[in-house]
C-alpha cells in the first residue's frame, strides 16, 4: 500500500542522538549531557511551583515579562530579543526565516549535532568546515567557504563538543569578510562558563553588525534544561522574521517564572558556575596528566580526542560498578561533562585505570 511520503530532506535526516541515561542497575554518574550538575535555587524553585498553578490556561504567547527582562539584562530594547522553547528551536526558527531550498549554511565541524539537523529541516544545504589541529573553529577556512548561495554562517563559541572558545580578534577579522548580507550566528550557549579573556563576546559586538544574531540559552549555566527556554539577541529589523514563525504558547508559564527568577538571582548561580569552572580546569589538568591531548575548554565539559579507541573507552566507562555515562562520537573522540566534585574524582580515578586500548 502506498502511504504519503516525507520531503527527502527530511527522510534523509541523521538521527539526533541524546546523551546516555542509564537503564535500570546501579544508579550511573551522568556526564553524557552537559547539564548542571546543580538543580534550581530555591527562588527559581517557588517560582516554578507558582508557575504550575494554572496548567489548564495558555501562557502568555508573547512571554512579555521575559522578554521585558530578558531585554532588560542584555541592555537591549524588548523587540531586540526573540525567547523559545531553548535555544534549539530558535535556532531553527532562524533558519526558518532566513535559509530554505538553494541555500547554504556553513558552520564548524565537528560542532553542535543539531546544526546539520536544522538546515536539512529548513530546506537547505549544510557546509561543513573542518575544525583546525587544535579543534578549533578555521574562521579563515569558514570565510573562504561562503559563496554566493550562502545565507547562515553558524560559529559555536566555546565549541561544543570540543570546548574551545572563538578569540575576540580573529571573529572580528571573520566578520570584516562575510558579506553584509549573510547572516552570523554566534551560538554562546556556554557563555556563562568562559573564562578564556581572549573569548568573544558576542553582545559586545551587536552594535558593530548589524547581521549578527547572539543565540543563548538557560539550559546550560542556569540549570533549567528541562523546562526548555533559549532566546536570540541582535536588531529588531534582524529579528522581525524569526519572531514570526516561533511556535504559539512554546514556552510554557513555568519556563517563563523560571526563567525570571533566575535572571533576578543571577549573581548567586553564577557561584555555582564559577566552582564548576574551577572543576573543568581541574579535570582538563588531570586528563592531560594521563597523557590525553585534550584541547582547550571553555564550556562546562572536556573533549577527549580518543579516535579509533572511543567506543572501547566509553564502553569501559559505562561497565564500572557505579557506570560512568559519557557522549561518545564514533572514531572521533569523548565530551564529559564536568559534575561535582566527587563524581569528577570519579571519574579521574576510572580514566587513570582505562589504558590505550580502553579496557581497565
Amino acid at each position: 500500500m502506498t502511504v504519503p511520503a516525507p520531503r527527502p530532506q527530511v527522510a534523509a535526516l541523521p538521527a539526533y542522538v541524546p546523551g546516555a541515561r542509564g537503564a535500570g542497575g546501579p544508579q550511573p554518574i551522568k556526564l553524557s549531557s552537559n547539564e548542571s550538575p546543580y538543580g534550581p535555587l530555591p527562588s527559581v524553585v517557588a517560582a516554578i511551583a507558582a508557575g504550575a498553578e494554572a496548567p489548564h490556561r495558555y501562557p502568555d504567547m508573547a512571554a512579555s515579562a521575559l522578554h521585558a527582562r530578558l531585554a532588560l539584562a542584555c541592555g537591549a530594547e524588548p523587540h531586540a530579543v526573540v525567547a523559545g522553547a531553548g535555544s534549539v528551536a530558535v535556532l531553527a526558527h532562524i533558519l526558518q526565516a532566513y535559509a530554505g531550498a538553494g541555500d547554504e549554511v556553513v558552520f564548524a565541524w565537528r560542532s553542535f549535532e543539531a546544526y546539520p539537523i536544522l538546515t536539512a529541516i529548513a530546506g537547505a544545504e549544510a557546509v561543513k568546515v573542518p575544525l583546525d589541529a587544535d579543534a578549533r573553529h578555521d574562521l579563515e577556512a569558514m570565510a573562504e567557504a561562503i559563496t554566493d548561495r550562502t545565507k547562515v554562517v553558524l560559529v559555536c563559541s566555546p565549541n561544543n563538543p570540543t570546548g574551545p572558545a572563538v578569540h575576540a580578534e580573529e571573529f572580528v577579522a571573520f566578520m570584516a569578510r562575510v558579506p553584509s548580507h549573510v547572516l552570523v550566528v554566534l551560538d554562546e550557549a556556554y557563555g556563562e562558563y568562559s573564562r578564556d579573556p581572549r573569548a568573544v563576546r558576542g553582545s559586545e559586538l551587536l552594535a558593530e553588525h548589524p547581521n549578527l544574531i547572539v543565540l543563548r540559552t538557560f539550559s546550560k549555566a542556569y540549570g533549567l534544561a528541562g523546562l526548555r527556554v533559549g532566546y536570540a539577541v541582535g536588531s529588531a529589523e534582524l529579528l522581525a522574521p524569526v519572531r514570526a514563525v516561533v511556535t504559539p504558547f512554546s514556552i510554557t508559564e513555568v519556563a517563563q517564572s523560571a526563567a525570571i527568577a533566575s535572571l533576578d538571582a543571577v549573581d548567586e548561580l553564577l557561584e555555582r558556575v564559577e566552582v564548576t569552572a574551577g572543576e573543568r580546569e581541574r579535570v582538563l589538568a588531570r586528563v592531560r596528566e594521563l597523557g590525553w591531548a585534550a584541547p582547550d575548554s571553555d564550556g562546562n565539559f572536556v573533549w577527549l580526542p580518543a579516535g579509533a579507541r572511543t567506543a572501547d573507552v566509553a564502553t569501559a566507562l559505562g561497565a564500572l560498578p557505579t557506570p560512568i555515562l559519557v557522549r561518545p562520537f564514533a572514531g572521533e573522540g569523548i565530551r564529559i561533562t564536568v559534575g561535582t566534585p566527587e563524581e569528577n574524582d570519579a571519574l579521574l580515578s576510572a580514566l587513570s585505570r582505562i589504558g590505550a586500548s580502553g579496557q581497565e
